[in-house]
């Protein structure tokens, strides 16, 4: 404690501020290595789509990282791609449901809400027990304002995991909305 009282405060203040910049030089590095790292997947799932490789799950991760970048609109093409050569095959299945749930999303963050409804109740068509497919309907539901329908969206979450706490949230602002007051 004497030793700090005996530095200049200048001092303190330069090492702070050398701390400080070193933190933030630190956090850009990991960001540009981040999305250096996030186009060079991008460029080699195009290549393999151009080369006529890709498969379902080039087309998912592909579309994933568009809505990650905030790009609904060519995740859309990517999901819908994926599902085309998922409906080719003989039998469609269950682990198909994220591909129709992310596409939900993706028309979901376009406000193409009659679309999403559309896409995650194609989800939960081939894995009826989908939680977060369940989720997304009851919210895009309470968005068009079809609290009833949103509500048993979410009921039926919680029949398949009860400590799911988003729906156990909204199910309870749904219930003081849907009950009119005495």
């Amino acid at each position: 404690m004497q030793a700090l009282k005996s530095l200049p405060l200048a001092t303190i203040y330069l090492v702070l501020l050398l701390g400080l910049l070193i933190f933030a030089v630190g956090m850009i590095g990991r960001q540009i290595l981040q999305t250096r790292k996030t186009e060079n997947t991008i460029a080699r799932l195009l290549s393999k789509i151009r080369e006529g490789s890709g498969n379902i799950e080039a087309h998912f991760e592909l579309g994933s990282i568009y809505l990650m970048k905030k790009l609904p609109g060519q995740a859309v093409g990517q999901f819908q791609k994926a599902i085309k050569l998922i409906e080719a095959e003989e039998e469609i299945p269950p682990e198909s449901a994220p591909v129709y749930n992310a596409l939900g999303f993706a028309f979901f963050k376009q406000d193409q809400f009659d679309m999403a409804i559309r896409q995650y109740k194609e989800a939960l068509e081939h894995q009826p027990t989908y939680v977060t497919a369940l989720n997304n309907l009851g919210h895009v539901y309470e968005k068009k304002n079809l609290n009833t329908q949103a509500l048993d969206a979410y009921e039926k979450s919680l029949a398949q995991d009860p400590k799911n706490s988003t729906a156990n949230r909204r199910v309870k602002v749904l219930k003081r909305r849907l009950v009119p007051s005495s």
